[in-house]
């Protein structure tokens, strides 16, 4: 099977100049932990998680500080730049292989340098429940 197969195409995504508290708002109503943060080509250049946002507001030496990270900060700040990319036409066998490997989540699926699609561990694991894979 390929990640074309198993990848999700509706993405939801941020520009590195969307304040914080949008992409908050942005995954907390789409259900997703993670956003790909694209230019105006819709190329990849990077990505916001929770993991980037709860280390952040980690760092805040009090309430002031997190008041001011959720209103004055904008994706760029936070984003983790140059995430793990596949091709479409890669097996699902080397998107799971590259997660491990890796240590991540998701990688996202960019063809002819633009995004096109996600694919998680989630995903790979729904194609294996389903005899998909």
């Amino acid at each position: 099977m390929q990640v074309a197969e198993a990848m999700w195409t509706d993405l939801k995504v941020a520009s590195p100049q969307h304040m914080l508290m949008d992409a908050i708002t942005l995954m907390t109503d789409s259900h997703i932990s993670a956003l790909p943060v694209v230019d105006s080509q819709r190329r990849l250049v990077g990505v916001l998680s929770t993991t980037d946002i709860l280390q952040a507001e980690a760092e805040c030496a009090g309430a002031d500080d997190r008041a001011r990270l959720f209103e004055q900060t904008t994706v760029g700040d936070l984003m983790t730049p140059r995430p793990a990319v596949i091709q479409p036409t890669a097996d699902v066998k080397e998107a799971a292989q590259q997660m491990l490997y890796l240590e991540v989540h998701r990688l996202f699926v960019e063809e002819g340098g633009r995004l096109v699609g996600v694919i998680s561990q989630s995903d790979i694991v729904r194609a294996v429940a389903t005899a998909r894979l």
